[in-house]
């Protein structure tokens, strides 16, 4: 069995790798190819291109890539109508994969797409284009699936691999001893994991810590920066807010940052489930290019009463959300501090948090393996 595959950045790379695994215990000869990243590779795809190729975001940010973007689809297209795969799956980089999921579609492979598009959150058209890309959904989300179901389009409810994977308790003692903290509270801030982000975020978090260290000189802080690139920016982000000091950085190790925190100031975007499924009360805020946060608005593209998956799925405000000028230094400081003073607070929402655990652990990469089985034996 020949399986193509086509991953958009690190995240997709984590989910392709589980999906191969997965596969290869029920088809040990399956072959695996495409856009991949290292953890796809080590699973035993073959790379045809790297996965961060496709990491780009927002409305604007991408246009320059697209001649770039067009050349490598039509050459997958190309070698794939030549040397058709049984099933062809596209994790996430939707304005990517369904362009190429319609064209393998046409041609007679079957189609699966890995990650619903957030069509509940905005572009809510984009589920013709789903119906047009995809034989299967596969959806991560549990208010997903309902909506396909009305709009005639095949998707299945997997559960989210972040539940599977990330530990139900964690030693908070044994997380700072390991980070080499001192007594006293301990803040991770998280400013996100690509250079757009941190370039907007990083000052902002770094002028809230510094706020919040002036009002507490016991309080810690600790960072994690995905790539040497981004730990310099940081480390110039906090000496120009001067809180360097009070600082740990780590390379990489979300996970470990927010398991020794007792508040997480993150990016809205996965960290915020990965914070909830931690039990860590969290203060999201998020920022885009100012001419993408007008044509949202302009278009009315947005329509979510929130924005952090922990809120929408439990359809209560559990994570403080601050977005473009309401994400200020003196409002996210006061949100963190609000969550440090109040330990009751805390942990009724990690209570919260724990019951959301068991709505979307429930084993996805083997559900998403069976899935796309499925389609590829039809």
């Amino acid at each position: 069995m020949k399986i193509a595959m086509v991953a958009g950045e690190a995240s997709g790379d984590l989910l392709g790798a589980g999906l191969i695994r997965a596969i290869r215990e029920r088809v040990p000869g399956a072959v695996f190819e495409g856009v991949a990243g290292p953890e796809m590779i080590e699973a035993g795809c073959v790379r045809l291109e790297d996965a961060e190729t496709l990491a780009v975001m927002g409305l604007i940010e991408p246009l320059r890539e697209i001649p770039r973007l067009l050349r490598l689809r039509r050459s997958l297209i190309q070698r794939w109508r030549d040397s058709p795969p049984d099933v062809f799956v596209g994790i996430d980089a939707p304005d990517f994969n369904f362009g190429l999921e319609k064209k393998l579609r046409r041609s007679g492979i079957r189609t699966v797409h890995y990650v619903s598009p957030s069509i509940w959150a905005w572009r809510a058209g984009r589920i013709n284009t789903v119906r047009e890309a995809a034989d299967r959904v596969l959806c991560i989300l549990p208010f997903e699936k309902p909506i396909y179901d009305e709009n005639g389009v095949d998707a299945v409810f997997i559960g989210h691999p972040k539940a599977d994977t990330i530990p139900s308790f964690v030693d908070v003692e044994s997380a700072r001893q390991v980070l080499g903290l001192d007594e006293g509270q301990v803040v991770a801030v998280l400013p996100g994991s690509r250079d757009s982000e941190v370039s907007r975020l990083g000052p902002l978090f770094a002028a809230a810590s510094a706020r919040l260290a002036r009002r507490d000189e016991r309080l810690h802080f600790v960072t994690p920066a995905a790539t040497p690139k981004l730990r310099a920016m940081i480390e110039a982000q906090l000496e120009q807010a001067g809180v360097a000091e009070r600082f740990t950085i780590t390379d990489g190790g979300s996970i470990d940052a927010m398991a020794a925190a007792d508040v997480v100031l993150l990016a809205s975007g996965t960290a915020a489930l990965e914070a909830a499924l931690l039990g860590k009360p969290t203060v999201a805020a998020y920022r885009v290019a100012a001419l993408t946060a007008l044509l949202v608005r302009l278009l009315g593209l947005l329509k979510l009463e929130y924005f952090t998956i922990p809120n929408l799925l439990t359809e209560t405000p559990l994570v403080p959300e601050f977005i473009q000028e309401a994400a200020t230094p003196e409002a996210l400081a006061e949100a963190v501090a609000a969550l440090l003073a109040d330990p009751d607070r805390r942990q009724a929402i990690t209570r919260r948090f724990n019951e959301l655990r068991s709505t979307l652990a429930l084993g996805a990469d083997a559900r998403a393996a069976r899935a796309v089985l499925e389609v590829a034996n039809q």
